[in-house]
């Protein structure tokens, strides 16, 4: 293919990258959207069961993070998105009785508003958004280029280069579970597999559950989403269908190996799916399969990338826990980063990416918590051990 050249490139089109290429689109025309698969939400955002719901307990960093992303995330949806929403609202339901005693200390603590219903509290906020459709809208005003597989990425003066045949000035990563584009190492990222099911059932369904597993109600009679499992797996599954470089994963013929798990992993989610409401006349329509990026401490990496090397150079006793200030460490330039939204991908991706073209284009402050600045740090004092 001839060079072509973008002033903003983003590899990786599930909801991290769309959402990006949504708000980058906004300040610019000059955006291109790449992905090894066929089409958008081809990995772990087309296996989602893209729920929004409330985090529950105690105050924290984290928590504090998902109520605003998700009170973001809904009002957006509801605005721009609204017949890709389902609202209905999502009832938690307690594993035993130990998890019943925990919620009753996170009363006090509440961020939205709840009731009591059947088995558990109906969160009112609680919905599930088509995860194709949203990723498909977020898009349509950027450049695509499906079915490209980015193997090397270059810096070379002030841009960056693409298999050599794509120029940028500002590259985004937004590839999930596969981050083999950087070599830091601080970057700490857990694939975690999950299964996802849709199921036709003439059990009427009217509301989402949440209790060892997730039941989602779509907008099609009788049809319902359950998920979702959590492998992580020792080895890379090169030999199976639970390999991070496989493309169009789920148009794949899997072998005995993957069958075999996903087949089990079918009867544990039915299972814990009649945990939570019996289901009559089941017939499973469909399977989807997709790895989660979830970092070391649960907690997103949007922004830009510390150079690790460049940064020992300038302060090597960093290696013994000497605190520098985050704008004092060296930087690689116009290389940013949205990953680790693991599984609240939906709710947390559009709040970031907003954060992150705000950044860049009127200096909107990041919080310390998502930054690489935090990552970079813990690994570093761990250098001299």
């Amino acid at each position: 293919m001839n060079k072509q050249e973008f002033d903003y490139v983003i590899v990786g089109a599930g909801i991290a990258g769309c959402s990006l290429a949504h708000f980058l689109s906004k300040y610019s025309k000059s955006v291109l959207l790449i992905d090894k698969n066929e089409d958008v939400a081809f990995g772990a955002s087309g296996a989602a069961g893209a729920f929004l719901s409330p985090l529950l307990g105690k105050p924290n960093k984290f928590k504090d993070l998902v109520t605003n992303a998700l009170k973001f995330s809904m009002t957006y949806y509801k605005k721009y998105f609204f017949e890709d929403l389902i609202n209905c609202g999502t009832c938690r339901i307690p594993k035993n009785q130990e998890d019943e005693e925990k919620f009753q200390t996170y009363i006090s603590y509440m961020d939205f508003e709840y009731e009591k219903f059947e088995e558990g509290y109906l969160f009112k906020i609680g919905s599930v958004v088509k995860p194709y459709e949203i990723c498909k809208k977020l898009s349509n005003d950027t450049s695509k280029l499906f079915n490209y597989e980015v193997k090397k990425i270059e810096k070379i003066d002030d841009f960056w280069f693409i298999n050599n045949e794509i120029k940028t000035k500002n590259l985004f990563l937004t590839t999930g579970a596969d981050i083999s584009l950087i070599e830091e190492k601080y970057l700490d990222i857990r694939a975690v597999w999950g299964q996802k099911i849709d199921i036709f059932t003439t059990t009427k369904v009217e509301v989402n559950y949440h209790k060892e597993c997730s039941l989602s109600i779509s907008n099609k009679d009788n049809i319902v989403s359950i998920g979702a499992t959590h492998h992580r797996f020792d080895d890379e599954k090169q030999e199976s269908s639970y390999d991070l470089k496989l493309k169009n994963i789920n148009k794949l013929k899997h072998n005995d190996y993957t069958n075999n798990i996903m087949q089990d992993d079918v009867k544990e989610l039915l299972t814990k799916a009649n945990d939570i409401k019996t289901l009559n006349d089941v017939k499973v329509l469909d399977i989807k399969i997709g790895a989660r990026a979830s970092s070391v401490d649960y907690f997103p990496m949007v922004g830009k990338f510390v150079d690790s090397q460049k940064s020992f150079e300038k302060y090597p006793h960093l290696k013994n826990g000497f605190q520098i200030k985050n704008e004092n460490l060296e930087l690689i330039d116009n290389l940013y980063i949205l990953n680790g939204v693991g599984g609240r991908g939906f709710v947390l991706s559009l709040y970031l990416a907003n954060n992150l073209v705000e950044n860049i284009f009127n200096n909107q402050e990041l919080e310390e918590e998502i930054t690489n600045f935090r990552l970079f740090k813990r690994w570093a004092k761990k250098q001299n051990k």
